[in-house]
């Protein structure tokens, strides 16, 4: 019997083309991790400040803006085979700037991963009345940590079984509200709660999965093309970001409440209770995933050192696990809500370098034919660095003007473009190829 090892799963190097995954696995993996606990967290809180077709538009809108951020980032990883943090270094960022992105997208996937994993625990304590909190928090958290130590076969794994309960606890407590409920009423009610604005709406929806939709590249990297990837990002945006977030404002409308597990509670007991709660897995491994490529990039590009992607997601896993036990966490999310909107502004600048600027496409298309990583990479690159920066800053204070999260990204990618553009007007042309 072959022993499994945990898998580097092409952590520093292009996923080549016997790495390559059908279609329907990588749309499974990102539909499982957007039909899930927050997406519905997110359709109560909406329906309970809004009306349906108000919360649907909400959904709408940020689901379509999320579709394109997440297909133009994603679709750099299917030409190029390369995970978020190491495709920075040839679209925009250089060696240095894609370490400095790598800490920034640990940080804050560590930081949600504990988070999460405190909401897992603490719904199997509530649920049992077993163990303790804290004796549950080590639990999920080691599980979860083994799981994603062997790569995308076992992320696949896990979303295959996770999805298919969590969508029949959801679609269990749906039709039990619209058997004690009116469907046409609860369409048309009235607003439950305290109204709020649709700009405010939009910026939750954008807010709460846009640090997602910057992470594509982790999981579109082992697809083919972008036609591949503009319909994983289509079905797993508009069925489970759209679809789920629906369900929850029609649960939140038929409840009166934001409390997500009243709700499950009072519609389909503990069945529906621990179908949402076991929905974490989907979400939590990515972070964790994530946060692993994150930190591998760190060391290799800022101090060449090569570690095993195993050992460290066992690291980060341990620390997420001992910060979500002992209750830190709480007192951080706010900082975490913060570190998300620094990742928002990446996305912008890799969009502008790789499809306009195609400062790297040369020594990119010449590597890949080879089927290795580009022998030449800029030590680091202050534009972007800039660019990131007053991106950061306009999604911070921008908040009661548009969309903080489109604010970023726009801000950052337009401040690239055009100190690029000045740069080779001013100075030499050599600003805009390696």
């Amino acid at each position: 019997m072959k022993k499994l090892k945990p898998h580097d799963d092409y952590s520093l190097s292009r996923v080549p083309s016997d790495g390559k995954l059908p279609t329907w696995k990588v749309m499974v993996v990102r539909l499982g991790c957007l039909s899930c606990l927050p997406v519905l967290m997110l359709g109560t809180t909406l329906g309970y400040s809004l009306t349906f077709w108000q919360g649907v538009c909400a959904l709408f809108f940020g689901s379509v803006l999320l579709q394109i951020v997440g297909w133009a980032i994603g679709n750099i990883a299917a030409r190029e085979g390369l995970a978020t943090s190491l495709a920075c270094r040839w679209a925009g960022f250089g060696n240095l700037g894609s370490s400095l992105i790598g800490v920034v997208i640990a940080l804050s996937t560590i930081g949600w991963f504990g988070i999460q994993n405190s909401i897992f625990a603490t719904g199997l304590f509530q649920t049992t009345g077993l163990l303790t909190f804290e004796i549950w928090s080590v639990i999920t958290g080691l599980v979860l940590t083994i799981l994603v130590m062997y790569g995308f076969k076992f992320l696949s794994l896990t979303a295959n079984i996770a999805l298919p309960l969590f969508v029949i606890g959801t679609l269990y407590a749906l039709v039990e509200i619209l058997a004690k409920n009116n469907l046409a009423d609860l369409v048309n009610s009235s607003i439950p709660g305290p109204a709020i604005s649709m700009g405010t709406a939009i910026t939750m929806v954008m807010g709460s999965f846009i640090t997602g939709a910057v992470l594509t590249p982790d999981l579109t990297r082992f697809v083919r093309t972008g036609k591949d990837v503009f319909w994983i990002c289509l079905v797993s945006t508009f069925v489970g970001e759209l679809g789920f977030g629906m369900i929850g404002i029609l649960m939140s409308h038929a409840a009166k409440s934001a409390d997500l597990n009243v709700i499950m509670l009072s519609f389909s007991g503990v069945f529906g209770t621990l179908m949402v709660i076991f929905s974490t897995i989907k979400s939590n491994n990515l972070n964790l995933y994530s946060a692993s490529l994150g930190i591998l990039n760190f060391f290799d590009a800022a101090i060449k050192i090569r570690l095993n992607r195993g050992t460290v997601t066992l690291l980060a896993g341990i620390i997420g696990t001992v910060l979500s036990m002992v209750g830190v966490l709480s007192f951080f999310t706010n900082f975490l809500i913060v570190l998300g909107e620094a990742i928002t502004p990446i996305a912008g600048i890799m969009a502008v370098d790789y499809y306009v600027l195609k400062r790297s496409r040369n020594v990119l298309d010449i590597s890949s034919a080879k089927g290795t990583l580009p022998d030449k990479v800029e030590t680091w690159n202050p534009v972007a660095i800039i660019a990131w920066a007053l991106g950061f800053i306009a999604g911070i204070f921008s908040t009661d003007f548009g969309i903080p999260a489109i604010n970023s990204l726009v801000v950052g990618a337009l401040t690239y473009l055009v100190i690029m553009r000045l740069s080779v007007t001013f100075f030499s042309k050599k600003r805009l190829e390696l």
